[in-house]
């Protein structure tokens, strides 16, 4: 059957596009065809400033959003292959779908330290993130490997069992922070977590029942939407054992060898025990036997009772590429230009999947996260209906400057612009403040200009910041005034 419009996945991207689309052509057929049988939908959405956004994602059966855009088909089931020349793609379920335009929104998959290790775990969607609590609840020891948002998110969020934390750079949160933000949250590690938690106001589905059942296992772990920045609430996530935090980290190291219990033996290696920062004394070796035994690049070795690789994600092309001359990027993703349209005709990407190849505004950079997911999907399908109307289109401005609003370890965190100085090379200055425990902010100033932000607490100063990087105004008149917590910054740029 033929539609004008096909959005593939059923992720933030996808979701968002489909709907634009349907919102644009009421009278137009939108088909969705996604592996899950649950959408990822954009709720208590709120524009916080001119480029910052926030919003709750919410696990929908596709069956809700059919009821609120009648024109909208969902197809439950994964593709198995594109003919672009003939605009058709095929599904997994026998049947082919014609279309005019088409929208890859078919996100990516975590990227595994080891294949097919029954002791490994990706945790990327929510069946993972079940089947991670499941495991954990018999656990005494794991190892978190990774340093971007769900492993910061995971090693706050476990209690009741020793987790070791071993990350390639020298410092946490390598892909959000430098090391000055890293020591401010890491002290928040540390200490015990005593706040309340924050009640969650939105309904969550999870897939029930007899169709779950019925996906293989190499299916589940295939599919799955990304997990969002609050995803582990609702989860207990608890080990085996009585006390609260207990966190071991390892910097600059990497997975060197994984052993399972049998393997290790024969070895007559030596694993060293868990480090107990009270004892005073040095870590000596460890009697006890664990399932899996990890060699670090830095010559140590660990047992746990499993480990969880949270070590990013490549774009899920796979299923596209045979048979089509697609253009990839560097990291694998399909490239599109300013428009979201790929190297191929009438064939357009968003969200994960794709490498935006346009000459970007100083002050944006493509990062795999939801907010600019949904951007994404949003903006390709104002270029979808442009170019079908016939019209031109401006780029969003949401691709002016990179602005993501999320929270770790219960801080508010703000980043905008180049926040860790990307691609600015020497030629750059920070300016810091730091109230310990309250709030950390840090400005990137070039030749003047801020050129990004971090803020981390309730500082009160996206906006202002925002506006700053916007106008690119120069700054070096008001010196180190800039951050003086006793001048009302807001007050200068009104």
């Amino acid at each position: 059957m033929e539609a004008s419009f096909v959005v593939v996945g059923g992720g933030i991207a996808g979701v968002t596009c489909a709907e634009q689309l349907a919102i644009t052509f009421p009278s137009e057929d939108i088909l969705l065809i996604t592996a899950s049988p649950v959408i990822k939908a954009v709720t208590n959405f709120k524009q916080v400033s001119k480029v910052l956004e926030e919003f709750d994602v919410e696990e929908q059966p596709s069956s809700m959003l059919e009821n609120r855009l009648p024109n909208i088909r969902v197809i439950e089931s994964g593709v198995k292959q594109l003919k672009s020349e003939e605009h058709c793609i095929f599904t997994e379920d026998g049947r082919q779908h014609a279309y005019k335009k088409l929208c890859l929104c078919a996100g990516a998959k975590p990227k595994l330290i080891s294949e097919g290790n029954p002791y490994v775990l990706g945790i990327r969607d929510t069946d993972s993130a079940q089947e991670f609590q499941k495991r954990l609840t018999k656990a005494k020891r794991i190892m978190i490997i990774g340093n971007g948002g769900i492993a910061l998110e995971l090693v706050y969020e476990i209690e009741g069992c020793e987790v070791i934390w071993a990350i390639k750079d020298k410092a946490i949160g390598n892909t959000f922070f430098d090391a000055g933000a890293a020591e401010f949250l890491t002290s928040k590690l540390i200490s015990k977590k005593s706040e309340a938690r924050i009640a969650q106001k939105r309904t969550r589905y999870t897939v029930g029942g007899s169709k779950k059942e019925a996906r293989t296992k190499a299916e589940s772990e295939s599919v799955g939407s990304a997990l969002g920045p609050d995803w582990h609430e609702g989860l207990a996530l608890k080990g085996a054992e009585e006390f609260s935090h207990s966190i071991h980290i390892e910097t600059a190291c990497e997975v060197k060898k994984l052993y399972l219990q049998e393997e290790f033996k024969k070895t007559e290696k030596q694993s060293v025990a868990f480090p107990k920062a009270h004892h005073g004394k040095s870590v000596t070796t460890d009697e006890e036997t664990w399932p899996v035994y990890v060699e670090l690049t830095s010559g140590k070795i660990y047992g746990c009772d499993f480990l969880v690789s949270a070590t990013g994600v490549t774009p899920n092309v796979e299923p596209f590429l045979q048979g089509n001359n697609f253009d990839l990027g560097e990291d694998g993703g399909l490239r599109v230009d300013d428009q979201m349209r790929t190297s191929l005709p009438d064939v357009y990407a968003a969200g994960d999947i794709c490498t935006a190849c346009w000459e970007p505004s100083p002050v944006w950079q493509q990062m795999r996260l939801w907010t600019q997911a949904r951007q994404m999907g949003w903006y390709a399908a104002k270029c979808m209906a442009a170019a079908t109307l016939g019209e031109s289109i401006d780029m969003d401005f949401s691709f002016e400057l990179f602005a993501h609003v999320t929270k770790f370890f219960n801080y508010k965190v703000v980043l905008l612009g180049k926040y860790n100085a990307q691609g600015l090379g020497a030629n750059h200055e920070l300016m810091l403040r730091c109230t310990r425990g309250q709030e950390y902010v840090k400005a990137i100033m070039q030749n003047g200009r801020m050129m990004g932000a971090v803020l981390i607490g309730e500082t009160d100063l996206e906006e202002t910041f925002e506006n700053l990087i916007l106008n690119q105004m120069d700054l070096s008149p008001y010196g180190k005034d800039l951050l003086d917590p006793n001048i009302d910054i807001e007050d200068y740029f009104d």
